[in-house]
């Protein structure tokens, strides 16, 4: 049993060092054999456990895109009300996104890089908890709480454009748009702002009150 769990480990310690290394020089320019030597092993150990390249991005995706599967339908059975839903998904995503930020870089490259290689993981991984997510839009709608202008589909496809793009540039665009130098809360403030954005093209305004930025609370950040 210790065996097994070493090699469990060792796959996702590979996992994670492809994901950074995929992210930062794309799928060409990161080799094998510097993902092994990052991990701390040799090629052929990196072999055992993914026998080729192609089959190590396919792990990596699928480990990234498989995490929303399981999240989106939990999130969205637990809480209620669709702001509290919105809420509960933008912590998610803050979380996930934070955790390791060459998650949305990776996603953007090889949305970039390898469209025809990504749509059959997309469609079997987005496509599920996409619908799910629509589905909950249309009914917000039939309710009153969701604006009647929104497009379910075109919506979702714009949030999740606008989540990758936010976490895999902001933390450059932070730096651009500092007032001061080590202004840490540039970043903070991009990121709210983007919900915030989300938030207020999805929902429909109560009368008389005024939109507040939302701070949803991220356990751990």
């Amino acid at each position: 049993m210790v065996i097994d769990w070493n090699k469990r480990d060792v796959a996702q310690r590979i996992l994670e060092h492809a994901t950074k290394l995929f992210a930062r020089h794309g799928f060409v320019g990161a080799s094998l054999r510097d993902i092994a030597k990052a991990v701390g092993i040799r090629k052929p150990s990196l072999l055992y456990h993914f026998p080729s390249k192609d089959e190590l991005r396919k792990g990596v995706l699928d480990q990234m895109l498989a995490h929303w599967n399981e999240a989106v339908p939990r999130i969205l059975r637990a809480a209620t009300a669709g702001p509290e839903q919105f809420d509960a998904i933008a912590v998610e995503a803050l979380a996930f996104f934070r955790e390791d930020p060459d998650r949305a870089r990776l996603l953007l490259r090889e949305l970039l890089d390898r469209p025809d290689e990504i749509a059959p993981l997309v469609a079997m991984r987005v496509q599920p908890w996409s619908k799910i997510v629509c589905d909950y839009i249309r009914k917000g709608q039939e309710q009153g709480s969701v604006r009647a202008d929104v497009d379910p589909e075109a919506y979702v496809a714009q949030v999740i454009n606008l989540v990758l793009c936010g976490f895999a540039s902001h933390a450059s665009i932070s730096r651009v748009l500092a007032q001061a130098e080590g202004d840490d809360d540039t970043s903070e403030r991009l990121l709210q702002e983007m919900l915030r954005v989300a938030k207020s093209s999805l929902f429909v305004s109560k009368p008389g009150k005024l939109p507040v930025r939302a701070r949803p609370a991220i356990a751990g950040a």
